[in-house]
């Protein structure tokens, strides 16, 4: 994907399409599974449904109003929307080719993804039976008339415009819109037949039926075409002082479902004339706002395509091991962090252990208190409900829980007022500023003092996407850092306190300037003839002020090693700018989520980690908390992990200025190294070491 692009920039909205273009390399990769190869499909599909409901509406807005976006370093929103416009399209048509491709490699596996053309007499008999017995029933047709108003499309939805021909006429006369239920399985398994599986999208089981439906209108054509629609997400929070920030976010989330429609996706075969109806109605115009599509839309189902019984075209089971040290089935976890810090790293390691702390604790007479901040938790949170029980055994629990974490506004609304309504004190983050740290902090009462145990983690306490987010977490009590937790908690019960932190660097307060320093540090050892030298690990790379000190280190002969799954802005292997500095991207397996950073430091290296990025919005606008790692063991660890990664060379793929995301190349003879694997066979190997 060759991008023009200025020397010392690259777009942030520019390079996230490449990161998602990596996605949709998976799906194309013959190495990976034939069904995980489909489910990348889907993966892509749900990130491009995000992109467009949070970052095009953004860049619409900007349009609009004739401004510029600072965090992107002054580009013109108008060129930035049409670039990434083009680049939607180039991508789609790249999609539809893959779709083809792997619906074909699914057949010459005896699975067969099944249209309405194909099907036997007992296929069809199959299909009517189970249309009458699950789907009919959850159909709701809106005939649209002059007399009625055009229906509210709902986000994430897809619907059938339909048209009715009369006897005699030559075009629909009349328009009618169903909702496919969203409720249901998206892909209907029909019964095995001479050795062959068949399956098909739950869209074509209705439109094989839709003559029962529209029975009473007695048309002689019925034509069905697949139509969805993507709002703005952006939340406005209205200033009304007399409601509370619970009342304020329940509101906005109901208004973002009448957010402005930012993209038409429709059925390339529909009718001009029915296009040109449907936009009229919802009052969509413009060439970048209404796209063409394919018979399917709403393909981030295909996240959840039916296993059909083939493990063997499914990755092989990476089940979670238990950390060496957690490993005993009535192992009190106390006793292990009182004699040392412990680094947790999913979804090699258990994240169980993070659970078991929790209801632990929630148990112990000899805890008084838990407070943690919660940013996404699962639907049926286990730690949520462990928290809960905590009450119910007499501990303070103190919950700090961000209303304003995108798309998860609804769930948790509904934890806050569960939380409280069974006695815990719950804290909706700080007036102008996200909560986006990742902290957990137990204070225990052990021979007449309070010991204090805490985590400072890279990724959510939430247990599904910990299954597939790969995650590092350190568990310690060193006074010093639970001390400045215990600080970061003070600030969210009392924000006008202004507190000094000299071990944890925490956002918005004294991080830039110490990852600034830090880069600062490298380049006098640089100069002095010291050793020096960064790895940084981290989702996104934006902000230019930093990224301005990584190419003064780059300058001054300082070797930085990023990897980057996201968005990068910076350019690496410029002359002159940034020639010291190499840049690779993980997309595999797991979700690559953790941020990791060591430092030389003349031959004694630092290492942290933590929950910001290297964002303008992580650093200035959100609560975020970086650790440094001191345990001599760990460090060793983060080491090893930064060192398996550097050298992948089957998922890792190199960014510069093309943005044409070329593998990491691997010469004859070359060990061949995928990072993810490798990570797991360590993990395994450092378990087995303890057995």
């Amino acid at each position: 994907m060759a991008v023009k692009t200025r020397q010392q920039h690259i777009n942030r909205e520019v390079s996230w399409m490449a990161f998602n273009e990596r996605v949709l390399q998976e799906a194309a990769d013959p190495r990976n599974p034939l069904i995980e190869r489909i489910r990348f499909l889907g993966i892509y599909s749900n990130n491009m449904d995000e992109f467009f409901r949070v970052r095009i509406a953004s860049l619409r807005r900007m349009a609009q109003l004739g401004t510029r976006d600072l965090s992107t370093l002054e580009d013109d929103p108008r060129k930035i929307l049409s670039q990434v416009l083009d680049l939607v399209k180039k991508h789609q048509v790249r999609y539809e080719e893959l779709f083809g491709e792997l619906e074909e490699a699914l057949r010459a596996e005896g699975i067969h993804l099944l249209d309405v053309h194909e099907l036997s007499d007992d296929q069809y008999d199959f299909i009517r039976d189970y249309f009458q017995r699950e789907v009919r029933h959850n159909l709701y047709p809106v005939i649209v008339s002059k007399r009625t108003r055009f229906p509210a499309l709902e986000d994430h939805a897809i619907y059938f415009m339909v048209g009715l021909t009369m006897k005699g006429g030559s075009r629909a006369s009349q328009y009618a819109v169903v909702q496919i239920p969203s409720d249901m399985p998206r892909f209907v398994v029909l019964p095995p037949a001479e050795g062959k599986q068949y399956v098909m999208f739950l869209d074509d089981v209705i439109r094989l039926q839709l003559h029962r439906i529209f029975a009473p209108f007695n048309a002689e054509r019925i034509e069905a075409y697949i139509m969805k629609i993507t709002r703005d997400a952006e939340l406005d929070i209205d200033e009304d002082i007399s409601k509370s920030l619970l009342q304020k976010m329940a509101s906005s989330v109901d208004r973002r479902k009448k957010g402005h429609y930012v993209r038409f996706l429709y059925d390339s075969d529909m009718p001009k004339h029915m296009v040109d109806y449907v936009t009229s109605c919802l009052g969509v115009s413009g060439n970048e706002n209404v796209i063409a599509g394919g018979r399917y839309h709403n393909r981030k189902d295909l996240m959840g395509f039916p296993l059909m019984g083939r493990n063997d075209l499914c990755f092989e089971p990476r089940p979670p091991l238990p950390h060496p040290l957690f490993r005993k089935e009535r192992q009190n976890i106390f006793e292990v962090l009182a004699r040392r810090d412990v680094l947790l790293h999913y979804p090699y390691q258990q994240f169980d252990h993070v659970l078991n702390l929790v209801r632990e604790s929630a148990i112990d007479p000899h805890v008084k208190s838990i407070r943690i901040n919660l940013y996404r938790i699962a639907e049926n949170s286990h730690i949520a409900n462990a928290l809960m029980n905590a009450v119910k055994n007499g501990i303070k629990v103190t919950v700090v829980l961000e209303l304003q974490a995108r798309f998860d506004e609804k769930n948790n609304i509904r934890w806050s007022k569960r939380l409280q309504e069974a006695g815990a004190t719950v804290l909706h983050g700080v007036p102008g500023l996200k909560v986006h740290s990742k902290l957990l902090l137990i204070t225990r009462a052990e021979n007449r003092k309070s010991v204090r145990y805490c985590h400072v983690g890279t990724g959510n306490f939430h247990e599904k996407t910990a299954r597939v987010y790969s995650d590092v977490a350190l568990l310690t009590t060193k006074k010093d850092i639970a001390k400045e937790v215990k600080k970061v908690f003070d600030f969210f019960e009392n924000n006008y306190q202004r507190v000094q932190y000299r071990q944890l660097l925490v956002s918005p307060f004294n991080a830039r300037r110490r990852f600034t320093e830090l880069i600062k540090n490298e380049i006098d050892n640089a100069k002095k003839g010291l050793p020096s030298g960064m790895v940084l690990k981290l989702n996104n790379l934006v902000d230019s002020t930093l990224i301005k000190r990584l190419y003064d280190a780059s300058q001054a002969g300082v070797q930085v090693q990023l990897i980057v799954r996201g968005v990068c802005s910076l350019v690496p292997g410029v002359a002159g700018l940034s020639e010291n500095i190499r840049v690779t991207s993980i997309v595999g397996r797991f979700l690559e989520h953790a941020r990791i950073y060591r430092f030389e430091n003349g031959g004694n290296p630092l290492f942290y980690l933590g929950s910001a990025d290297w964002m303008t919005r992580n650093l200035d606008y959100r609560v975020e908390v970086t650790v440094p790692v001191l345990d001599a063991d760990i460090k060793t660890e983060l080491d090893d992990i930064l060192r398996i990664q550097l050298a992948g060379n089957v998922k890792a793929r190199i960014i510069d200025s093309s943005l044409k995301n070329k593998y990491v190349p691997r010469e004859q003879g070359d060990e061949v190294v995928h990072s993810q694997e490798e990570l797991y066979s360590y993990y395994k190997a450092k378990l087995e070491s303890y057995l």
